[in-house]
């Protein structure tokens, strides 16, 4: 048993979803999205940093940690508990995250989401996007919609990750999982290869650069389905980041790759519910002949206009989704003030009476 596996213990015991260690703090965890210090621990000094980090970490990993002072991979204190680590340096010294990983993977229904997800499984080609903030369940709505990939179609499934998080046994389909840093050295050269591999679908972790947005943008408009993530909270923040990663004179051409190969994008994120626990939020856009037609024309202030007449075929705005969350009570008026993209709709009432 490793040192740090008591705080593990104590991590899950109250049910947080992070533990963080600084040194010269004590431990903190996340419960219910707050901060909170664990009960009855100390400081940590720079011995116990150290002692804690690289008793779990392979060798060859701690020296390029001590050279680059950033490292993420996953750890598996057993078959119950398995954890996604990011180690790195900071002004006082190390720190590290550690995300829990759920040893199950939750289906769909498991984790209240639209129906229509469920249509994304269906593709054989395209790219689909599940975008959100950091902590905003993007990975595990991912491996949900693999996972019913896995229960109901055969297919070659290839995930490019950092690190592995879910790990997906072999149902219909057939998995192959890469971990950047030990089987690839980064996403782009894990989709270069890719092309090689037969695939039916990718699932690439992060998409962060332009490299990895123009391969994942190609292998999707070559007839392979593609599943990724980006950090926005809409669905026309995603199209603008897309096209914004590249440069100017080949914006074009990403618009008209882009207009051609998206066939999705769900935007999530995490709201606190009344009385504890938390609960997701998914704004959802599926690709329609009139959506490829206002990204080809850069017209993207239309989308929100397509996902209205959309609602029929499952699509939803945020806002709206946060409106029916204040009307059944889930969240509070201030929860839906601070997560809406349009204020003005959820403006406090102390604000609006000036009490």
């Amino acid at each position: 048993m490793a040192k740090i596996d008591r705080l593990f213990d104590l991590m899950l015991e109250c049910g947080a979803s992070d533990l963080h260690l600084l040194q010269g703090q004590p431990p903190k965890v996340r419960e219910h999205g707050r901060m909170v210090a664990l009960a009855g621990e100390a400081a940590i000094d720079e011995a116990t940093i150290v002692d804690y980090l690289k008793e779990i970490c392979e060798p060859e990993r701690w020296s390029l940690f001590l050279e680059q002072h950033d490292m993420d991979f996953a750890y598996e204190k057993d078959n119950n508990a398995r954890f996604r680590a990011n180690y790195y340096g900071q002004l006082h010294g190390m720190g590290a995250v550690f995300r829990v990983i759920p040893t199950k993977i939750l289906t769909l229904e498991d984790l209240h989401l639209p129906a229509v997800i469920k249509s994304f499984a269906a593709l054989r080609s395209g790219l689909v996007l599940v975008t959100g903030p950091t902590g905003s369940g993007k990975s595990t709505t991912l491996a949900a919609i693999i996972d019913y990939i896995n229960d109901n179609y055969s297919r070659y499934i290839l995930t490019i990750e950092e690190p592995i998080e879910f790990v997906h046994p072999n149902k219909r389909s057939v998995f192959c999982q890469r971990e950047v840093g030990s089987d690839v050295a980064s996403f782009a050269d894990g989709l270069h290869t890719a092309c090689r591999q037969d695939c039916d679908v990718i699932l690439v972790g992060e998409m962060r650069d332009y490299e990895t947005i123009s391969l994942a943008l190609s292998a999707a408009s070559m007839g392979t389905l593609v599943f990724g993530t980006l950090h926005t909270n809409s669905a026309v923040k995603t199209i603008d980041r897309i096209i914004d990663v590249f440069p100017a004179d080949q914006q074009g051409m990403a618009r008209t790759m882009l207009a051609d190969s998206l066939r999705g994008i769900c935007a999530q994120l995490l709201l606190k519910k009344q009385g504890g626990g938390r609960i997701a939020a998914n704004e959802i856009l599926l690709g329609t002949t009139g959506l490829s037609a206002s990204i080809r024309e850069n017209n993207i202030g239309n989308i929100r206009n397509i996902i209205q007449g959309g609602k029929r075929q499952g699509m939803q705005m945020m806002d709206d989704v946060l409106a029916d969350y204040l009307s059944q009570e889930l969240i509070t008026e201030e929860e839906a003030y601070m997560k809406a993209q349009d204020k003005n709709r959820f403006a406090l009432k102390d604000e609006l009476t000036g009490e």
